[in-house]
């Protein structure tokens, strides 16, 4: 069973988050965050987010991976550098040639609470319920890219 990664994507914070699924149930591995400088060029954030993500999947050997799409309802001014950052990560996930399933915020709330308009906090609850960790994980981003992984866990389209 190799493990599934989830990716919340972001230029500051990237969180990733990763599972292993035996079509069932699933069990936490492990999560972080990919973080740049907003003072360091947009081309260095962006290869940082490639190289971190790289050491990501080389330790943990993921097959697949769940991304989170891009919803911009207010802020228009940060959606290019986030797609830009969605780009890379995307580059990085075919570099290594996983399995990618792409989800909106909707599908991902819908897939781990059962309902597509849930509050952040009741996704960091159910992640952590689905996971049985003690607590939400910590930060936002990485709870996110873990709920991604449970996305595509519960799509079932793994294996």
């Amino acid at each position: 069973m190799q493990p599934i990664l989830g990716i919340d994507p972001g230029l500051a914070h990237a969180g990733w988050g990763l599972i292993e699924h035996d079509g069932i149930r699933s069990r936490y591995i492990a999560h972080g965050v990919i973080k740049t400088d907003s003072k360091t060029p947009a081309a260095d954030r962006l290869l940082c987010l490639y190289e971190g993500l790289s050491k990501v999947i080389e330790e943990y050997k993921p097959a697949a991976a769940g991304i989170e799409t891009l919803y911009f309802a207010k802020n228009v001014s940060s959606a290019m550098p986030v797609a830009e950052a969605r780009g890379v990560l995307m580059l990085c996930l075919a570099k290594y040639g996983l399995k990618v399933g792409e989800y909106t915020p909707i599908q991902i709330k819908q897939a781990v609470v059962g309902n597509g308009r849930a509050e952040k906090a009741q996704v960091q609850s159910m992640v952590a319920l689905l996971l049985k960790l003690k607590e939400p994980p910590k930060p936002d981003h990485a709870a996110d890219a873990l709920a991604a992984a449970l996305c595509y866990a519960h799509t079932g389209v793994f294996g």
